[in-house]
């Protein structure tokens, strides 16, 4: 610590916390403080004071860093949404690369995560295909930051121009309280991923990885079959499992005749799919010199934010499939569950994916195979 007195502080700035936060250290606590980067001096004044840390808000940027830029959105600081946009892309990329790399070794316990490259996002604003803005009191907008207070929005610089300007038309139109989700297609109102480009990049990466074909394919948390769709041609059957009935409604309308979509609890379904097919009888494997043996299924899970539940990873431990691909929208999760995992399977490749630049959000797809 220098400067004046525990609550105005002059930090040095020594790295960045997944989530975005900068972090600096003062008498063995850690202190965070946002919209700051790696390398940079500032004065903070203190916020909140906890055991172990503290919160502090930042006040003077003392000495900038060479990647520091000027955010491209007047409510930046203000949103709740991006918390980035005052560091240069690539930098954002070489953060959340060591974000994945470093929550994996500490969470997950692997010493050395066979990180790949980042897949990053071929454009870095304009490029969300849709957002929820929520209208109380004659207010239309997003949440303030670390607040349930809405700040009025005119445009949304992340956002494509065909949302902008569905947001201009609801401002307009002074919508009642509510919650309204702004959408590029006019399709079925089911999930899909919120950037086109990397949602593409993230199905080649996916199909590439894929060691095996011509068995059984079983996608986990479907959706409307994100992958299954994609990759139906290259197995003999495919089974997508989603708790969302009408998303398995929408995947059943163009089903081919190899193609199953069952709505139901993922994890109780998962296991009851998985073990007829990694139970029924003994099949010839080409790949091993003739010899007779049971051909498991290849398993894609892409869970939501909470990761998998106990019971499934068990189950995966229990019967592992040809190969697992674990598609992730929390790091975190994905390491806890990892840390399971590693019992039963060989953890081969980590790949992340900016599918929110600007954002502290980091996709990510490990490639895993029994041991």
């Amino acid at each position: 610590m220098r400067g004046k007195g525990r609550g105005r502080l002059e930090l040095d700035i020594q790295d960045v916390a997944f989530g975005g936060k900068g972090v600096a250290r003062i008498d063995g606590k850690a202190v965070f403080v946002p919209y700051v980067i790696d390398g940079e001096s500032v004065r903070a004044s203190i916020a909140r004071e906890h055991k172990k840390f503290l919160e502090a808000e930042l006040e003077t940027v003392v000495t900038a860093s060479p990647h520091r830029v000027e955010p491209r959105c007047p409510y930046f600081g203000r949103c709740g949404g991006c918390v980035y946009q005052h560091i240069e892309y690539e930098h954002q990329l070489a953060l959340k690369w060591r974000q994945v790399k470093e929550t994996l070794r500490r969470v997950g316990g692997l010493k050395e995560p066979p990180m790949r490259p980042f897949i990053p996002s071929p454009i870095e604003y304009g490029y969300r295909n849709r957002i929820t803005v929520h209208v109380c009191d004659g207010v239309t907008g997003f949440f303030r930051r670390e607040s349930n207070k809405l700040l009025g929005i005119e445009q949304c610089p992340i956002a494509r121009d065909e949302l902008n300007s569905k947001l201009t038309e609801l401002r307009r139109n002074n919508p009642r309280d509510g919650h309204y989700t702004l959408r590029v297609s006019d399709g079925p109102r089911v999930f899909t991923q919120a950037n086109d480009a990397v949602a593409a990049a993230m199905l080649d990466l996916v199909d590439r990885l894929l060691a095996t074909a011509g068995g059984t394919l079983i996608d986990a948390y479907c959706g409307a079959g994100f992958f299954a769709k994609r990759l139906r041609a290259r197995f003999k059957v495919v089974i997508g499992i989603d708790w969302d009935q009408h998303a398995i409604g929408v995947a059943r309308q163009d089903a081919d005749e190899n193609e199953t979509y069952i709505a139901g609890d993922v994890e109780t379904e998962l296991q009851k799919v998985g073990a007829v097919h990694l139970n029924r009888p003994p099949q010839y494997d080409d790949t091993s010199r003739g010899r007779l043996r049971s051909i498991a299924p290849t398993i894609i899970v892409d869970p939501p934010a909470t990761g998998l539940s106990k019971g499934l990873v068990q189950a995966l431990i229990e019967r592992p499939p040809t190969q697992l691909i674990y598609v992730s929208c929390n790091p975190g999760t994905l390491a806890r569950d990892l840390a399971a995992l590693k019992k039963s399977f060989r953890i081969d490749s980590i790949t992340p994916l900016d599918m929110f630049p600007q954002t502290a959000e980091v996709e990510v797809v490990a490639e895993l195979s029994p041991n």
